[in-house]
């Protein structure tokens, strides 16, 4: 399958990269000599040249595309460029084209849910990754010592950490020999990555050592701080009704603080510019009762002590400045806040900012490449992610049919590759509701299931053979 990507940036080039990684046929294509040069070193076709440009999309091949996707900084850009790629394949006999688009504005979200973007622009999809960030700093911030977790929908989530010295009942065991040291179930490790080797999917010999890099498969939010006891952290009980403190009054400022007002929290936020806080007063999120507006410099340390800064549980950072981000977070931190969060566009400061002491800080792009897989994946209409802490490992969402051979079955008899590992078991219920059930080998296996299984990359083409995909 050909994939033809407009834009070299960060999310297109890590976009091409795990394509790549399924052995996909990629190109990307962008104006910018110094984003083409970066890019050279992919395993990719790349394309010096303008994306909205009928004979740049021929050259790129889009007759024999099945997928055309555009991720410049211009949400009107990728809206021209996907109308276009739609036409220009229609128009010369190409194959049926899934165009997606990536939007920073949500107005073009509520035209997608409408059902309008599709009919005025010809786009299939757009891709506005900022609910899902907000939605994985929520609860990275209420379970510090989880490196990342990633929602998999219907209360199914994979979360990342350290295996530490002090897992005295699963280090330097096997995972069958750790299984009998833990009342209940060792959570299901789907991904390891040891220092200076590969990541792997582990079996049951396989022996966990301090500094392993894991990721476990788990349901419900409860579950978290079990793990981190497990695997050897200290755990904080999370207040019922946090106070949260929000810098920032612009739009992701009242879509975190929609968030956490929904389940229970009360906000302050915290703006220094008049207008904007005035203007924040007079929305709906700010006319909620469990929220207050102030005026006043987030940086100013007399203004924080006067609202009470250091009686807050948790201090978010929701500017459009990385930077200003990190400087909020950290004097919140310093004037004795616990729990410090913020959504950065550089993956490399994500980084930075854990060895600061920051609690959780997610990567605004690397959550949009997840979502863009997700859609170019959509004939398996589910899930998809990569792991950020265990590279060489992805999660993805197949539906069982009554075509596959192993429907009916016990997944113990299923005989399931040693290199794939079943996460979770999805099953609907009733309408519009579905149950998480865990993958006991006696599990049977029926129509109509999800099953949400991990693998290397280059696994993902036999896997959808195998779910007659």
């Amino acid at each position: 399958m050909r994939v033809i990507i407009g834009g070299a940036g960060r999310v297109g080039t890590d976009l091409a990269k795990a394509l790549r990684a399924e052995d996909l046929d990629v190109v990307l294509v962008d104006s910018n000599s110094r984003a083409v040069k970066n890019a050279q070193n992919l395993d990719a076709l790349v394309i010096h040249g303008d994306f909205v440009s009928r004979e740049k999309l021929i050259e790129a091949g889009i007759v024999e595309a099945e997928v055309f996707i555009a991720v410049s900084n211009s949400d009107e850009i990728n809206l021209l460029a996907c109308t276009l790629a739609e036409h220009t394949s229609d128009s010369l006999g190409g194959k049926d084209l899934l165009s997606i688009c990536r939007v920073r504005d949500s107005k073009f979200v509520e035209e997608q849910n409408s059902g309008y973007l599709t009919e005025w622009a010809k786009v299939n999809y757009v891709v506005n990754p900022l609910d899902g960030a907000i939605d994985r700093l929520h609860l990275g911030l209420r379970t510090p010592g989880i490196e990342d977790v990633i929602p998999f929908g219907h209360d199914a989530f994979v979360v990342e950490l350290d295996v530490t010295n002090e897992a005295k009942d699963v280090i330097f065991l096997s995972l069958k020999e750790a299984a009998d040291n833990i009342d209940g179930n060792l959570p299901l490790i789907i991904g390891v990555k040891r220092e200076g080797e590969k990541s792997i999917v582990p079996d049951g010999e396989f022996v966990l050592v301090p500094n392993d890099k894991i990721a476990v498969a788990t349901t419900g939010i409860s579950s978290f701080n079990h793990i981190l006891k497990i695997f050897g952290h200290q755990t904080k009980n999370f207040p019922t009704a946090p106070k949260v403190a929000i810098i920032g009054a612009n739009k992701i400022g009242q879509r975190v603080a929609d968030k956490w007002l929904s389940t229970g929290a009360s906000v302050t936020i915290i703006e220094r510019d008049l207008q904007k806080a005035n203007d924040f007063s007079g929305t709906a999120t700010g006319a909620n009762p469990n929220i207050e507006v102030i005026h006043g410099d987030h940086l100013d340390r007399e203004m924080l002590k006067e609202i009470g800064i250091s009686e807050h549980d948790i201090a978010i950072a929701a500017l459009e400045d990385d930077h200003a981000c990190i400087a909020a977070a950290l004097l919140a931190s310093d004037m004795g806040i616990q729990r410090t969060g913020l959504m950065l566009y550089d993956a490399d400061l994500v980084k930075v900012t854990q060895r600061m002491g920051i609690s959780f800080a997610v990567d605004r792009k690397r959550v949009a490449v997840d979502n863009l897989l997700a859609l170019i994946h959509t004939k398996t209409t589910g899930a998809y992610a990569l792991l950020s802490t265990i590279p060489e490992v992805i999660g993805i969402s197949l539906p069982v049919k009554e075509s596959a051979k192993f429907c009916g079955m016990k997944i113990a008899e299923a005989n399931f590759p040693e290199w794939m590992r079943i996460a979770f078991v999805q099953r609907q219920v009733a309408v519009n509701k579905w149950e998480n059930m865990r993958p006991s080998p006696n599990k049977i296996i029926i129509e109509g299931d999800r099953l949400t299984v991990f693998c290397s990359p280059d696994r993902v083409a036999e896997l959808e053979r195998r779910f007659k995909v």
